[in-house]
This record gives structure tokens, C-alpha cells and sequence, in this order.
């Protein structure tokens, strides 16, 4: 868990374009919120590590999750009302069930 939510937290900064486009348009500041949560994976992840922070660690991941649900929600309609989608629908679909189980693999 720890190496696959240090690596996501990197992937926002070596391919930020990618976390953008999930950012709704009525979130200020997509730029700082990309950040943000990147700087968040990398640093929960890292403090899973720790035998004294790991629990804390977890629930942070879970706070971060719940914090970018309406992200994936946001990628899902707007390509359920795009006639070409980027990703496919069910892709998307399934991504938010795998959101909820990370959930509670944290």
C-alpha cells in the first residue's frame, strides 16, 4: 500500500495533465489541488511505514479518498454525456468501486 500511494503521489507531478482533467471546473485553484493531493499520497504513503504512524496514515488515506470521490464522480458524467469519452464508461465505473475498496484496505 505504501509503494502504490507513494508512486500515484509522484504520478501527479510527472503527469499532471492526467490529474487535471479529473479536477471538477468548480474547484478553484486545479493547479494547488493537483499538488495537494499528490504531496498528500506521497506523504501518507511514506508515513505508512512507520510502526507508530501507520494507523494514522490509513485514515488519512481514507479522508483523501473520500476528499477526491467527486473527482472520479466528475470524470463519469462528463464522459456518460460526452459522445466520445476518453475513458471508456464502464472503466470509470469500475474505478469508483475500486476507490471504495481501497477505502477499506486502509
Amino acid at each position: 500500500m505504501s509503494l502504490f500511494y507513494t508512486i500515484a503521489g509522484i504520478n501527479h507531478f510527472v503527469s499532471p495533465d492526467f490529474y487535471l482533467a479529473m479536477i471538477p471546473g468548480y474547484l478553484p485553484f486545479p493547479e494547488i489541488l493537483n499538488f495537494l493531493s499528490g504531496a498528500a499520497e506521497i506523504g501518507l504513503g511514506v508515513l505508512l511505514l512507520s510502526h507508530k504512524y501507520r494507523v494514522y496514515a490509513a485514515y488519512g488515506i481514507m479522508l483523501l479518498l473520500l476528499a477526491v470521490f467527486p473527482a472520479n464522480v466528475h470524470m463519469l458524467t462528463t464522459a456518460m454525456a460526452s459522445s466520445e469519452p476518453q475513458v471508456p464508461i464502464w472503466a470509470l465505473v469500475v474505478r469508483l468501486t475500486i476507490q471504495l475498496l481501497f477505502i477499506f484496505w486502509a
